[in-house]
């Protein structure tokens, strides 16, 4: 690790979670928000059970203020760099809770327009799916096989997306529950 200026740094135990695994290192920043305004698609955990059972792992040192970054790191700083000068960049990243519509028209799929309720961990709480017939259907963490963070809250397209809660808490309540797989 190639370190700048570390007396006024601590370190962070900091993951890019991709859904079926993640990275893990260790960040010498000068806080957490520095970290999450450098690094896109990251959390710092702060799980003390986590963080102590990382503590003797020999997983790779990063200083934030680095000129390069490692693999992996390079890239997410990198789509942080674009973001920044952006509209509406971090708008959403210091809430508690946000409520967003998004829309997948995937190739293969019928296009779909999800509500989603999100923690500041960009992890999904409760979702709404609502198909182009007005089908909706209401989900949550129990009917998901894993949760990754689904979006970067410091992510300027995000702004645009945003929607009350009033709305998110009408389609909820109108929603049928999904069904579980047999």
């Amino acid at each position: 690790m190639t370190s700048t200026d570390s007396a006024d740094k601590r370190c962070f135990l900091v993951l890019h979670d991709y859904g079926m695994g993640g990275t893990w290192w260790w960040v010498h920043a000068r806080s957490a928000q520095q970290v999450l305004e450098t690094l896109a698609w990251v959390e710092v955990v702060t799980d003390l059970e986590t963080v102590a059972r990382f503590e003797d792992e020999e997983l790779e040192e990063v200083d934030i203020d680095a000129s390069l970054m490692p693999p992996g790191l390079e890239g997410l700083r990198a789509e942080r760099d674009a973001q920044r000068g952006r509209e509406g960049f971090g708008a959403l990243a210091d809430r508690d809770i946000v409520y967003l519509r998004r829309r997948w028209d995937e190739e293969d799929d019928e296009p779909v327009v999800y509500l989603m309720e999100v923690g500041s961990d960009g992890r999904r709480i409760r979702q709404v799916e609502l198909a182009e017939d007005g089908t909706a259907l209401r989900s949550g963490p129990d009917d998901w096989p894993f949760n990754p963070p689904i979006v970067d809250l410091f992510d300027p397209a995000l702004a645009g997306q945003e929607i009350s809660q009033r709305e998110f808490e009408d389609q909820w309540t109108r929603a049928h529950q999904v069904e579980p797989d047999m």
